[in-house]
């Protein structure tokens, strides 16, 4: 089966990753994820779109049960690499996040810096890659599970678009997607389609999938905090909640 053009740019990519700067913040970013979370040790998180196993090695290591799930390979031997040398266990399993999903099974989970959430394939549907992916967690979740999601902001990136733009067709006002071409670290490019959105998309999608939405607050790696999404956040997070089954 022919690869996506994430999964063969992210393939390439994986040992070059956490070169990346938004890779550097990751001790902040699961203080801030197990203060939110509050979940004893021994807990399960399903980590969506996990990459290297940046935010599942440290959660592992913090005394959680964690399944990482991603579409590359690549990704996800830098990940069985890091984990065994890091002396955890955690699950890793590629998969495709439209399709991947546990019943029941999961206390939280996150998908974090781009974690398969606003990455579009060439001919992804623009709203039903994305609502596939809440659904699967949400099933995937016990009720009372909570999920962290960042996804890309729409604010800052349409405030730069131009009309010259959408008539080149590099940005598509309609479905809120941006065409460009990436360069990969061995030169080769790609062309990618990512998915943008406001505070108020978001919040919509997660309430028809079925989400209490708790808050949502600027998500640009650095930046995290319950503060106001603003014109110069990169992505937006949303912190929400599978509710509580209601008792017969």
């Amino acid at each position: 089966m022919k690869k996506s053009v994430w999964e063969e740019f992210f393939d390439i990519e994986a040992p070059h990753y956490l070169n990346e700067p938004f890779t550097k913040n990751t001790e902040k970013e699961i203080e801030f994820i197990m203060r939110e979370f509050r979940l004893p040790k021994g807990a399960k998180i399903l980590d969506v779109g996990c990459g290297v196993g940046r935010h599942s090695i440290e959660l592992a290591k913090r005394g959680y049960r964690v399944t990482g799930i991603d579409i590359s390979e690549g990704m996800l031997r830098e990940a069985m690499k890091r984990a065994e040398k890091e002396g955890v266990n955690v699950e890793f399993i590629k998969a495709d996040a439209t399709k991947f999903k546990r019943e029941g099974e999961f206390d939280a989970a996150i998908c974090l810096c781009e974690g398969a959430f606003s990455l579009l394939g060439l001919s992804d549907d623009p709203i039903e890659h994305d609502l596939a992916i809440l659904r699967n967690v949400y099933e995937s979740l016990k009720p009372g599970g909570k999920f962290l999601l960042t996804a890309l902001s729409a604010l800052g990136r349409v405030k730069k678009a131009t009309n010259e733009d959408i008539e080149k067709g590099l940005f598509d006002p309609h479905s809120m997607t941006f065409f460009e071409e990436i360069e990969a670290p061995n030169g080769q490019k790609f062309p990618i389609r990512e998915r943008v959105y406001t505070p108020t998309e978001l919040q919509l999608m997660f309430r028809m999938v079925g989400f209490k939405v708790l808050g949502v607050w600027g998500g640009t790696a650095g930046r995290w905090g319950k503060r106001k999404v603003d014109f110069d956040d990169i992505e937006i997070m949303v912190l929400a909640e599978k509710p509580a089954e209601e008792k017969g």
